[in-house]
Parts: C-alpha cells; structure tokens; sequence
C-alpha cells in the first residue's frame, strides 16, 4: 500500500519551517549569579561561621562548576579555599547537597563510587543554589567542625541573598 502524498503547499511549508525550529535550538539562554551576588552569598556564609566561632573559607560556583567568589578567614586552613571549592563543584555537578551526596555514597552502597571520581568532594557544605526551579550556581564551605555546621553556614549564605535571587 502506497502512503498518502503530501500537496506540494504543505510539503514547502513544512520544509520553510524546519530552518526556524533549529535555529530555535541552536542556542540556550540561562540564569546566572552576578559577581556581586555571588560575593554577598560567600559573605553570609563568611559571617554565619564566623558568629558560630568557625574560621572557614568560602566558595561560589557558576552553573558550570567556574568559581566566581572566592573568601579565606584569616586563620581558616590552608586546605580550606580548594577544599570549599570542590564541595561547591560537586554540589553543582550532581545537582544536590554534598551532605546528600554523603549520605548515599557510603562504602557498600551502589553510589560508593561517587568518591573515587576526579574533583568530587563528598563532605557536607556544598549545596547548590537555585533561582525559580534552575541551578544558577553552587557554594562550598570548608573548615567548620564537621559538615553538618559547613552547611549550615552555606545555607546561611542563601538566606542573605534570597531575595535577589527569587524570580
């Protein structure tokens, strides 16, 4: 059985449209943290630390895992700025808290081997950030007493910047 022809109109129209569909995926618009707004965010996190006693270091990642702010306590360790960076990378590339990330990654689980991975950092203090539904960005802290008090101070650093960033 032969398939139905399609009138030539239709066909031309069909084949005129197809060029304004590509186009239409040729390029993706997307959301990003401004510097100053990610240098306000590691700020609040800075501060939240520092009130709780902790000297840590601070990191803001783009959507892409690029740092964009960066900040040291005087005393906070040495390992402290790379360390708050790849908790922020490893936030932004799984898309979800390290301290999630931690929690099913233990050895003998199925995602165990999250930790073998090159620049993953599965500590708790990375925690994405999200604007409207979309990943924007990512922060890290490293050098607080354990992860749970790191997160907590990036999770103080959203609060100080979430009315810029609720769209």
């Amino acid at each position: 059985m032969r398939a139905p022809r399609m009138p030539a109109a239709a066909l031309l129209l069909a084949l005129s449209a197809a060029p304004a569909i590509a186009q239409d995926d040729a390029l993706v618009a997307y959301k990003s943290l401004s510097p100053e707004t990610a240098l306000e965010l590691a700020q609040g996190a800075l501060a939240a630390c520092r009130q709780r006693g902790f000297q840590v270091a601070v990191a803001v990642v783009d959507r892409f895992g690029v740092p964009q702010a960066m900040l040291r306590d005087r005393f906070a360790g040495p390992h402290t700025p790379p360390t708050a960076t790849s908790k922020a990378w490893t936030a932004v590339t799984f898309r979800t808290s390290t301290m999630e990330l931690a929690a099913i990654s233990r050895p003998g689980m199925p995602q165990a081997g999250l930790r073998d991975l090159p620049g993953v950092t599965v500590l708790g203090g990375g925690v994405v950030v999200e604007a409207a539904g979309a990943l924007v960005g990512g922060v890290g802290v490293s050098g607080a007493p354990g992860g749970d008090a790191d997160e907590a101070c990036a999770k103080a650093g959203l609060e100080a910047i979430k009315d810029k960033i609720a769209f």
